[in-house]
């Protein structure tokens, strides 16, 4: 059976500073042990603008408007630097600002539990009209705006949970039942905004890849957050509430659920449902979580920096049939972190780097990029937390060491030669792999690299239901150029076989 292929990616960040102070679990749980927080107080003169949130190294890797490589070139710490004439879109996709994102979130509300101010909306309005990717279909489902009034009073008197934009109460989203706390407005809030950065990362892949969305079968969902009521909290389902914004009609879809490692889970499953025949053409995709927005901020603050988790990340990818040009995902080669591995650092990379490459007897130094946990060092270091990806990429050279496939002396230079700096931004799911998908497919398709493996790691005992870790991976490479053979003959062959089969049956019967 021929293996499936990356047929395109998209990437996108939405800057949303109101929500780090208003539903950030850092600052929200400070204000509640501790509302006179000196912290608190500090917290509005450490948010970036937007212009410098577009501007940031790291977050215009994330679009792809620089490499990986070029953002090595830029010297760490990376905050007060900046890309001169970055642009808002990129090659993978784009970074939305708070407004129009709110206004976004309005529109992918199917059951009027968003309201926002009537001024405020006629605002977004103008704005989205312009967006490329924001059809007058869509903007029609941007209803008239509500008086600040009822806003205020949703919010007072009904639990309704408030929506900022410049530090003022321009909507709210209202909660969805009375008593059922899974369908409270905190966490309708939060599932809106996971369904609203899923699209925008949906709408993107479709574009930049020129994807008609009639095409996709299937779409997998695989953020951190959950959909449900009160019988069946995470019940679902993320995937078709963003195809159906998507225009994906003839999709239907799931949720995977593996904390941090989850896309690099849906990548293998959506790789594996292609290459069976199951479907044609699925989508990985993953909206942003509110809760991780300032999660290092006490940090940053205290170290007088900008607070860097200003963004929510999404993205979404497209796995289709073997198309002999796109580089192919190799499902034989798959890593996984089973029940009896341990937790032990080399156990842990064992099992997820070398017994898959040992499969395809393989080399370290085999695989030209690894693509681990790709946590930005400028968010990370400050907070005591050392450089991720490094101290991964450190890891596996010492077990290529170990191995004898690589000299001790070469340790750095397989570091540098091997490794990427991680820029991902601190979204739980986000960083765990699938960032450098983009970069990998379009290095295969111009030559310039082989094979690539991406790394998918969790914490699956912060679900207090086992102390167990989690991780998986999977080989990507580039493609020869021809899709199997048996793949493409195969039916004809069978027909062929069963003719034969008929032609001796009867023969035997006519004996």
């Amino acid at each position: 059976m021929s293996f499936s292929v990356i047929k395109g990616t998209g990437y996108v960040l939405v800057h949303t500073p109101d929500m780090i102070m208003h539903n950030g679990t850092t600052q929200t749980t400070e204000r509640h042990v501790n509302p006179d927080s000196d912290y608190l107080k500090k917290v509005p003169g450490h948010l970036r603008s937007y212009d410098e949130v577009v501007s940031y190294p790291a977050n215009q890797t994330y679009i792809g408007n620089i490499t990986p490589e070029e953002l090595r070139g830029y010297k760490l710490p990376w905050f007060d630097k900046k890309v001169e004439n970055a642009d808002r879109y990129g090659k993978f996709g784009e970074i939305m600002p708070q407004d129009e994102f709110l206004g976004l979130m309005k529109i992918v509300d199917v059951f009027d539990l968003v309201l926002l101010e009537n001024s405020f909306t006629d605002d977004v309005r103008e704005k989205l009209v312009k967006h490329p990717l924001i059809t007058d279909e869509l903007i029609n489902k941007l209803k008239a705006g509500e008086e600040i009034a009822t806003i205020e009073k949703e919010i007072n008197e009904n639990h309704a949970e408030a929506l900022y934009n410049n530090g003022e109460i321009i909507g709210c989203v209202k909660r969805a039942h009375d008593i059922d706390t899974n369908l409270n407005a905190h966490v309708i809030l939060e599932n809106l905004v996971v369904k609203a950065s899923g699209v925008l990362s949906m709408l993107n892949l479709l574009n930049k890849n020129e994807i008609n969305p009639e095409d996709i079968d299937y779409v997998v969902e695989c953020s951190e957050e959950a959909c449900g009521d009160m019988n069946q909290r995470g019940g679902g389902n993320f995937a078709k509430a963003i195809a159906e914004v998507a225009g994906c009609v003839n999709a239907t879809g799931s949720d995977t659920r593996g904390f941090c490692a989850a896309p690099t889970h849906a990548l293998i499953e959506a790789a594996a449902l292609v290459q069976s025949g199951v479907y044609d053409n699925v989508v990985i995709v993953a909206g942003g979580a509110t809760a991780k927005l300032g999660m290092n901020g006490k940090d940053h603050v205290k170290k007088d920096m900008p607070i860097l988790e200003d963004v929510l990340g999404g993205f979404a990818i497209l796995i289709s049939k073997n198309d002999g040009v796109n580089p192919i995902i190799r499902t034989d080669l798959v890593g996984r972190h089973t029940v009896g591995t341990g937790s032990s650092p080399q156990a842990v990379i064992t099992s997820l780097i070398t017994n898959p490459l040992d499969k395809g007897d393989l080399k370290i130094t085999d695989i030209d990029k690894y693509s681990v946990e790709m946590q930005n060092p400028d968010i990370t270091k400050p907070a005591g937390a050392g450089d991720v990806p490094t101290s991964n990429y450190k890891m596996i050279a010492a077990l290529g060491v170990k191995r004898k496939e690589l000299e001790k002396k070469e340790l750095m230079n397989f570091v540098n030669d091997h490794g990427i700096p991680g820029w991902a931004p601190t979204q739980g799911h986000i960083p765990s792999g699938v960032p450098y998908v983009g970069f990998a497919r379009d290095e295969m398709l111009d030559g310039n690299m082989n094979k690539a493996m991406i790394v998918g790691k969790g914490s699956l005992f912060l679900g207090r239901m086992t102390n167990l870790f989690d991780g998986v991976s999977v080989v990507i490479e580039k493609n020869s150029g021809t899709v199997d053979e048996e793949s493409s003959v195969s039916e004809e062959k069978i027909r062929g076989m069963v003719a034969e089969a008929m032609k001796d049956f009867a023969a035997h019967l006519l004996k």
